[in-house]
């Protein structure tokens, strides 16, 4: 597993709406992607949900290489960077997924939260947190799923989780979802990546 998300910041005045009629007609044209697990199409609202910026941010839980590289470079990924300027591009190694405990949900929220890997930790044992943290996410009431992945350049760990309902049940950033594009859900590995 792999994972990848890219944002675009907007103005504090910008119409969101532009964004929520972008991704009405076009989040379709992944639902079918070969080497995709999950692409969720995210936003933050500003003052909504205690948002302080305008932002679109896709995440995704990748499958292959190959499907990432043909999103990237096959010509999907060039309207993003026509409408909005190339954004930087973060990518992680999958740690650990797993399905919440209502996986058949459609997902309204999405929550996620970067942290550095402190310096002198032992990995083994950090990493195994990582995936424990990731199972106890999974297993919360309203849990579509969870996952968690690490960037060794820049020695940043990720998780994110998908809500159904109510308050999710996971701190960091929070986004509304709009679309959950999952063609390869089902071959995502689950549980520990080691």
């Amino acid at each position: 597993m792999h994972a990848m998300q890219y944002e675009f910041t907007l103005p504090a005045d910008y119409d969101m709406d532009i964004i929520r009629s972008r991704v009405a007609r076009v989040a379709h044209l992944l639902d079918d992607w070969d080497g995709l697990g999950i692409k969720t199409y995210v936003l933050r609202e500003r003052g909504v949900h205690g948002s302080p910026v305008n932002q679109y941010g896709p995440f995704y839980l990748w499958n292959t290489m190959e499907g990432m590289n043909r999103f990237l470079w096959g010509g999907a990924f060039q309207g993003p960077v026509n409408d909005f300027g190339r954004p930087e591009t973060r990518q992680w190694t999958g740690l650990a997924f797993e399905e919440g405990t209502v996986a058949g949900s459609p997902a309204a929220f999405a929550v996620r939260r970067r942290q550095p890997v402190p310096d002198g930790v032992e990995l083994a044992a950090f990493m195994a947190d990582a995936a424990s943290e990731t199972e106890r996410l999974a297993a919360q009431d309203g849990a579509v799923l969870a996952a968690a992945a690490v960037d060794t350049r820049a020695w940043e760990l990720v998780h994110f989780s998908l809500w159904a309902h109510g308050t999710p049940k996971a701190d960091g950033d929070l986004y509304q979802v709009l679309h959950l594009s999952a063609p390869g859900r089902d071959r995502l590995p689950r549980g520990r990546q080691w």
